[in-house]
């Protein structure tokens, strides 16, 4: 008589794996970490590992897309309401991201320092590069409907919807490096405070520019989030 499979249990131990396989890559590399490793902290067989997996690759494939999904998912609704306006929409495509972060144990900033250096080491250079590609994928639809709506609402005068989606998606990768690379600063102490302001900023300027909106327009990241984390 054939096996029959409970997918609930089959995804409640799917989801162990990618759990351990996630804490494993930010805390010792992706490069260094071994199947053997997530076996070991498991307390369970290689066979149930390939029962999932085929390969250490695709272990880390599905726990990108799982980041990607879950971050993701916390912005993908506010794009789809019809009462919104383009403007709200791509100020809660930040402030979603956010969310996302603040929600995470692992990413609050008593914590975070140690773990970021592990992420941004060689060892895991392969992790990120597959992160950002994979953001891109999801991030891109949701960034090209948004400014649509901004241009058919009159807001937005940039004059590619894909072109302008193109440039706001690398300006966004590159606030959420920045971001990080100046938290290590201000950890260290090699920063000021005000110096994290303007940093930022320019990037909110450049959102500005590249849709053609009246400076001062996004209101993105308020004084006591960013405090919160650099202060």
């Amino acid at each position: 008589m054939p096996r029959t499979l409970n997918p609930v249990a089959h995804a409640i131990k799917r989801d162990a794996f990618l759990d351990v396989g996630e804490r494993l890559i930010r805390t010792q590399g992706y490069e260094q970490m071994t199947v053997q490793d997530v076996l070991d902290d498991l307390g369970t067989s290689k066979g149930a590992f390939y029962h999932y997996f085929d390969s250490k690759a695709a272990l880390l494939a599905a726990v990108i897309e799982r980041m990607v999904e879950t971050a993701t998912g916390t912005v993908e609704p506010l794009a789809a309401d019809p009462q919104m306006s383009a403007v709200k929409k791509l100020e809660g495509v930040f402030s979603g991201i956010a969310q996302w972060k603040g929600e995470r144990p692992e990413l609050q900033p008593e914590v975070l320092p140690e773990l970021l250096r592990t992420w941004f080491s060689d060892e895991n250079t392969i992790v990120r590069e597959q992160l950002r590609r994979s953001t891109a994928v999801r991030l891109t639809p949701l960034l090209v409907g948004i400014v649509r709506q901004g241009q058919a609402e009159g807001t937005f005068s940039a004059s590619s919807a894909e072109g302008a989606a193109g440039v706001l998606l690398v300006l966004i990768l590159g606030l959420n490096e920045t971001g990080t690379e100046l938290f290590l600063a201000r950890q260290a102490n090699t920063i000021s405070f005000e110096e994290v302001e303007s940093r930022l900023g320019a990037y909110v300027e450049a959102l500005e520019r590249v849709l053609g909106l009246p400076a001062a327009s996004l209101a993105i990241g308020d004084q006591a989030a960013l405090r919160q984390w650099f202060d």
